[in-house]
């Protein structure tokens, strides 16, 4: 498209993004097979509203890209600060269970453990009934059913799935209360919570590259998790530090991303604000 003389080329760009964020083209689109798309008579009968004087579409243009690039900026130091949270988070469980002191064994999963897999019943979806107990596969919770066949505290590992290598959620996780497990998580039970949360974080600080098999579907099989081996200090109560000051950096961390989360939702926010004051003469 190329503006008419009654409107300035920033001011009409300005204007149709602004219709795009609020929906606008998903009311026009043609839907096909493949793709969506809109033909040349849909938009010909856009309407916009736009100031008679180009002085003043330049003003709010000025305004909203003065605006849109601080906006942008802030943006940018919310999602670095976001990341600086993760990777300090990260940095530390691995500082945690390199530099060990004394009193510190070398042991493994099934030698520490009870593992339950053998108990586990996956339902497909059409023949689950909807319920308040919590479904548990690989990655977390994938519904709620209306029985459970575990009760009490055990510590879920993922058996398959992309997450395995790509982590971006946890791959090991403590579960607690009444639920049901399907066969994509292993399910292990300790002594104590203790020793659980241990093995929670040392497995979430580590790489199992090369414990997992399968390249189109990644898997962590029974064999390669008794495997692995875990660093773990002899003594109850130093294990119990260990894990304290996890977690409290833990909830720390938690606390800062939820903090740069709700900057980034209301910079999104200030955006949408802008583009309507603007696109409804109150700029």
């Amino acid at each position: 498209m190329r503006p008419k003389d009654v409107v300035i080329s920033a001011y009409l760009e300005h204007a149709l993004k602004f219709l795009f964020q609020r929906g606008y083209w998903r009311g026009v689109c043609k839907q096909s097979v493949n793709q969506a798309s809109v033909n040349q008579q849909d938009i010909s009968r856009v309407e916009l509203s736009y100031p008679k004087s180009l002085s003043e579409q330049q003003r709010i243009v000025g305004i909203l890209d003065q605006a849109f690039d601080g906006i942008a900026t802030a943006k940018a130091n919310a999602e670095k600060n976001l990341q600086n949270a993760r990777t300090l988070f990260e940095s530390h469980l691995q500082s945690v269970f390199t530099q060990r002191g004394e009193g510190w064994v070398k042991t493994t999963v099934d030698k520490i453990s009870t593992n339950l897999d053998s108990k586990r019943v996956p339902i497909t979806k059409n023949v689950r009934s909807s319920g308040e107990y919590p479904y548990y596969g690989a990655s977390g919770i994938v519904d709620y059913v209306a029985d459970y066949i575990f009760e009490g505290d055990t510590l879920l590992v993922s058996e398959d799935g992309a997450n395995l290598l790509a982590r971006s959620t946890p791959i090991a996780f403590s579960v607690t209360g009444k639920y049901w497990v399907n066969n994509h998580a292993h399910i292990l039970k300790f002594e104590n919570m203790v020793a659980q949360r241990f093995v929670e974080y040392y497995l979430g600080s580590i790489k199992l590259d090369e414990y997992i098999t399968g390249a189109a579907q990644p898997k962590l099989n029974q064999k390669a998790l008794n495997s692995i081996p875990i660093p773990i200090p002899k003594s109850v109560e130093v294990q119990a530090r260990i894990v304290e000051g996890v977690e409290l950096l833990q909830e720390e961390t938690q606390r800062l991303e939820s903090l740069y989360q709700r900057k980034l939702a209301a910079l999104a926010a200030l955006k949408q604000s802008l583009l309507h004051q603007a696109f409804s003469g109150a700029l």
